[in-house]
């Protein structure tokens, strides 16, 4: 498909490729379980060996931890929906964050990151790189211009962000810090988990998109899985026999894990626009009630202007919400009474589920952050991030949401 026929839109950009027939015709694709595959002929094995001979060259796919049919085909579904020209799918959201990175860091190369990730990412970035990798990383407030040029310096070759942030909810500039980055030759990497269709980070001037499909993309919380986007090269560099952190260190996605979430691709856009509706349906009430919400999609929020500006405004403004309970105590009383009493929602990590998740990033997501990393964060212990689903009626979520606001003394 050419540029020019290509849609903008991500869901008619899924729709153009999703048009595939299994192996044996089914509407479905095949699942591809083999973990080795038939050389046709002796004398090209070289060939496929030095990446000169794939499945898209007239060669065959080499080896599972190299590239699955199955699992390429979500890649490109993935790859779709963001605008790039190609993806792959790893084991895990930090296996495809880890990958991405390391195919763009050597050793004694710098990083500058959000100051507010989620815990997971912090703890790689702060820690663990420095120690094994010999890779450093300056956390700044990516939407201050003026900080994050003046942490840049001769080695910066990323500049890492969330679209929005885990969890104080936060929306990047993306086209601003395109630009920052651009300017020091690094390149600007963008995890997009928690607003898959709402933003597309790669048309505002980001180079490579990371997914942890176990969130709302997957949306069953059922399997563990993450993917990376960007240009043909990069996904091909990440595959490299010699250096390729994709193939070496062997984050692989299972075939079957990827035809299960390669079903629920689809409807990604339904769900989406549902946990957003009622997000913003709960988030409007909180605030007119004088609950201390956070979401992106109120008007009072700092950001709302930048969502409106580089989101798509038909799937919302996302599916989370905070509540500043003021201590992590009332905080764990209002999910207690949420989950316990109330049965709108479970205490449990994650999001993008179809019921309700709540946790108190604090002490549970963001736990990896050092006391003064939380509080450049923005992250108070009784910060509540809530995942809201879709199940059951609205109004009947709302109930019991008042109920237990009252009984904790929120409301």
């Amino acid at each position: 498909m050419t540029d020019q026929m290509t849609p903008k839109d991500p869901v008619e950009r899924l729709a153009a490729l999703r048009h595939e027939f299994g192996e044996h015709g089914g509407v479905n694709m095949s699942i591809e379980a083999s973990t080795t595959f038939t050389v046709m002929e002796a004398g090209t094995m070289p060939e496929i060996f030095q990446g000169q001979l794939g499945p898209d060259d007239g060669g065959c796919y080499l080896y599972g931890r190299h590239f699955n049919p199955t699992v390429y085909v979500l890649g490109r579904q993935l790859a779709a929906m963001e605008g790039a020209q190609a993806g792959y799918c790893t084991g895990s959201g930090l296996g495809a964050i880890s990958s991405a990175l390391l195919g763009l860091l050597n050793q004694g190369d710098h990083v500058v990151a959000s100051d507010t990730l989620y815990g997971g990412t912090w703890a790689m970035l702060a820690e663990f790189f420095p120690q094994k990798c010999g890779i450093t990383t300056t956390f700044v407030d990516v939407n201050d211009s003026e900080a994050v040029a003046a942490a840049c310096t001769d080695r910066t070759k990323v500049i890492y962000c969330e679209s929005l942030s885990n969890p104080t909810l936060r929306v990047t500039n993306i086209p601003e810090l395109a630009k920052v980055a651009h300017a020091y030759g690094a390149q600007l990497m963008v995890d997009n988990t928690f607003t898959p269709l709402a933003m597309t980070p790669l048309e505002h001037g980001a180079d490579v998109v990371v997914h942890s499909l176990t969130k709302f993309v997957n949306g069953a919380s059922d399997f563990i899985a993450g993917a990376v986007c960007g240009t043909t090269e990069f996904i091909g560099s990440l595959m490299d026999l010699h250096v390729g952190p994709l193939m070496i260190l062997g984050p692989t996605m299972d075939p079957q894990v990827a035809h299960s979430i390669s079903l629920r691709v689809p409807h990604l856009p339904i769900r989406m626009i549902e946990h957003a509706r009622r997000a913003k349906l709960f988030a409007d009430r909180l605030d007119q009630a004088g609950v201390k919400v956070g979401y992106p999609g109120l008007s009072t929020h700092p950001d709302y202007e930048l969502f409106k500006t580089i989101g798509r405004s038909e799937y919302g403004f996302g599916g989370l919400l905070t509540i500043d309970a003021g201590s992590r105590e009332r905080a764990e009383a209002l999910m207690d009474d949420l989950q316990n009493t109330e049965g709108f929602g479970f205490m449990a990590v994650s999001l993008g589920y179809f019921d309700t998740l709540m946790s108190c990033s604090a002490s549970s997501t963001s736990s990896e952050l050092t006391d003064e990393a939380l509080r450049q964060a923005g992250i108070s212990p009784g910060l509540l991030r809530m995942s809201i689903g879709f199940t059951g009626s609205a109004e009947q979520r709302w109930s019991q949401l008042e109920r237990a606001l009252n009984r904790v003394g929120l409301l």
